[in-house]
C-alpha cells in the first residue's frame, strides 16, 4: 500500500471523488472549449506552414504553433465571456485560466503530429488523434481543479 506525501494530501488526490458525473460533464464541456480555441492556432500555424513550405525547423513550427493556440485560446474566451461581463473583465478571467491545462493539451497534440507525421504536419489521419490527445490530456487537471479548488478553467 503507498502512502500519500504532504503534496499530494494538501491538494487532495487521494480524498478527492473521482466518480462525479456532473463535475466530469462540467469539466469536459470545458475543456472541448480550450481545445476549440487551442486548436484553431495551433493547427492554423501548422497549416500556414505546411502550405507555404517555408522551411523551418520542426520545434520551432511547434513553438509558434504552441503559443498561438493559447493567444486564440484566450481570444475565443475572451469573446465568449464578454457576452457576460464587460471586455475588460472577460479578457482578465480569461487571462487567469489554467495555463497548465493549456500548454499541457498543447503538448500532447503536437507530440502526437509529430509521432504520427514526423513532423510539423496535418493531415485527416493525424487530426482525430491529436484532437483525442489534446482533450485528454488536461482532463483530469481539469476535474481535479474544479472539485479540490472550484475553479474552473473557464
Amino acid at each position: 500500500m503507498q502512502t500519500a506525501t504532504t503534496t499530494e494530501k494538501t491538494l487532495g488526490l487521494f480524498e478527492l471523488n473521482w466518480r462525479c458525473r456532473h463535475t466530469w460533464r462540467t469539466a469536459s464541456y470545458n475543456t472541448l472549449w480550450c481545445l476549440l480555441g487551442c486548436s484553431i492556432g495551433d493547427m492554423g500555424t501548422i497549416l500556414f506552414f505546411q502550405l507555404s513550405g517555408i522551411a523551418w525547423p520542426v520545434w520551432a513550427i511547434m513553438s509558434l504553433a504552441i503559443v498561438n493556440g493559447l493567444l486564440t485560446s484566450i481570444a475565443l474566451e475572451t469573446a465568449i465571456l464578454s457576452r457576460q461581463m464587460a471586455l475588460a473583465i472577460a479578457f482578465k478571467t480569461a487571462i487567469g485560466m489554467s495555463l497548465i491545462s493549456m500548454v499541457s493539451m498543447e503538448v500532447a497534440m503536437n507530440v502526437v503530429d509529430v509521432a504520427m507525421t514526423g513532423g510539423a504536419r496535418l493531415s485527416l489521419t493525424v487530426i482525430p488523434f491529436m484532437l483525442a490527445a489534446g482533450f485528454i490530456t488536461p482532463l483530469p487537471y481539469n476535474y481535479w481543479r474544479l472539485k479540490a479548488l472550484g475553479k474552473a478553467c473557464h
